[in-house]
């Protein structure tokens, strides 16, 4: 099935995988590049509070996509969306060789970040979808479709739900030659794919795909509640166009959270009706799935048939279980609320610093019987104008020993890094943000990861951000080095 390509001649040969989904720190030295630190602020001598602080002197609020950052955060580089993508929405991100992929209502693009100051466009593919949620395994990419196509293809069009031979699903794409990926195979699932998360076999045979998708209101008439399920889809590596539906297991027999009306500055609870993230730590058997009203925790030792532990649910403060990361040793996991859709200024004293925020949770005992205990909740603490849609949204751990540090997006709200090492007493540590955009329009930056030595940001309007860190409760992290990097299955980082 067709798609459209923009190549890029230069090429080398992929790096050796370091390991199934392992963040490894390497013996061998970086390189200067690697560990080049660019022109900044003179940093010698100062303290912890002065590097987190902003890097000039702040009025307030910054003027219309005025660039503000910590002392210890360096923008390295904006590189603008490319070609058709430029009026579409950038969403999430993936890594693979030292390579960018990032989802975009209208495609993905795939840059080469070999250098990270200076991103190189490999290919841009043109295979419309919301919301193109995107992860990669060895040679595949798959994409997931949330929104009534017409066919499977990449050269599908809008359709209501209603009609007949409507599609949404998951997509596969072999990206073996990063300059010309190629179509592969698609599976339909129910509800369609609004995110995937994937999940490797123990055997090394299979990828699987833990779908979820869900049922927000009467704009998707095929799609409504009871809805209390994720979809599996199973992925044979060595011929991934059999992929199929392998199941749809029921997460919600008892129907879930029920929910709350109301509205964004008087608060509400979002019925469950299927999960929106879930996140895996495949060498602990463990995923997290954050599913509207409700977090969840599961046992994944088989693959193939997850199995809930625990439920947790906040109907005081939480609107919306967005998506979920765990620390380092599977001991806690923060739970996004994504108050008002991700459309909604939530960042502003109205709301306060308990809504639209990250909760932060500690697992307590062991096997069926763990269960999620509330520590704290965690969000930015610089305000946004009443202009910027601002909430918690996606991130990943800093791969910094001993600590719990990890970075995320908080849409216009911008980067933030913050350490919960004490799971009562988080605290922001650096930032990077743009003022509002022009004429009050929405954006900001949608996922922000930290990838070998670097941050990623995949910002819906502005296009990848590259930033640098520099401080000492971080330096450590520039030694860890991976392949492959999805963040909604974690790896174990460790000592070499």
């Amino acid at each position: 099935m067709p798609t459209a390509s923009v190549p890029i001649r230069r090429r080398r040969a992929p790096l050796a995988v370091l390991g199934a989904f392992a963040l490894v720190v390497s013996a061998v030295a970086l390189s200067p590049q690697a560990l080049a630190q660019p022109d900044q602020d003179n940093l010698d001598g100062l303290s912890e509070t002065q590097l987190s602080a902003p890097a000039e002197p702040s009025a307030g609020i910054p003027a219309v996509d005025e660039v503000v950052r910590s002392r210890n955060v360096k923008h390295l580089v904006n590189v603008p969306k490319p070609g058709t993508f430029a009026t579409t929405t950038n969403s999430d991100l993936a890594f693979a060789d030292n390579h960018a992929f990032i989802g975009n209502y209208d495609g993905f693009t795939i840059y080469d970040i070999r250098n990270p100051q200076k991103p190189k466009l490999v290919s841009q593919v043109l295979c419309p979808g919301s919301q193109n949620d995107i992860s990669v395994q060895g040679n595949l990419l798959f994409l997931s479709t949330d929104s009534s196509r017409s066919d499977n293809s990449c050269s599908s069009v809008p359709q209501p739900a209603t009609e007949k031979n409507s599609w949404e699903g998951v997509k596969i794409f072999d990206i073996s030659d990063k300059r010309n990926p190629k179509y592969v195979a698609a599976v339909e699932t129910d509800c369609g794919s609004h995110t995937h998360t994937l999940v490797p076999d123990k055997k090394g045979r299979n990828a699987y795909l833990y779908v979820s998708s869900y049922s927000p209101s009467t704009t998707f008439p095929d799609c409504q509640p009871p809805h209390d399920k994720i979809s599996i889809v199973k992925v044979p590596l060595k011929d991934p166009a059999k992929a199929s539906l392998l199941s749809a297991p029921i997460i919600f027999p008892d129907g879930g959270n029920p929910g709350r009306g109301g509205t964004v500055p008087d608060g509400y609870v979002t019925p469950t009706s299927g999960c929106h993230d879930i996140t895996v730590y495949p060498s602990k058997d463990l995923a997290a799935g954050a599913c509207m009203g409700d977090g969840v925790l599961f046992d994944i030792s088989d693959r193939e048939k997850p199995r809930v532990i625990t439920t947790v649910q906040d109907n005081v403060n939480f609107a919306f279980w967005h998506s979920a990361t765990f620390n380092n040793e599977g001991t806690k996991v923060i739970f996004t609320d994504e108050l008002g859709g991700g459309g909604a200024a939530t960042c502003n004293e109205a709301i306060g610093q308990n809504r639209g925020a990250d909760g932060i949770y500690d697992i307590k005992g062991r096997g069926d019987n763990r269960t999620l205990e509330f520590k704290s909740y965690y969000k930015i603490p610089r305000p946004q104008s009443d202009t910027e849609n601002c909430v918690a949204h996606n991130g990943s751990l800093i791969p910094v020993q001993g600590r719990d540090i990890m970075v995320q997006s908080w849409y216009q709200g911008g980067v933030s890094i913050w350490d919960f090492t004490d799971s009562s007493k988080p605290k922001e540590i650096g930032f990077f943000e743009r003022g509002p955009l022009p004429n009050g329009g929405g954006g900001g930056t949608w996922s922000a990861y930290y990838y070998n030595g670097f941050i990623y940001s995949s910002d819906i309007a502005k296009g990848l951000d590259v930033l640098d860190v520099r401080d000492p409760r971080t330096f450590s992290a520039k030694f860890v080095r991976v392949n492959e990097l999805n963040v909604q299955t974690q790896g174990a980082y460790r000592e070499w």
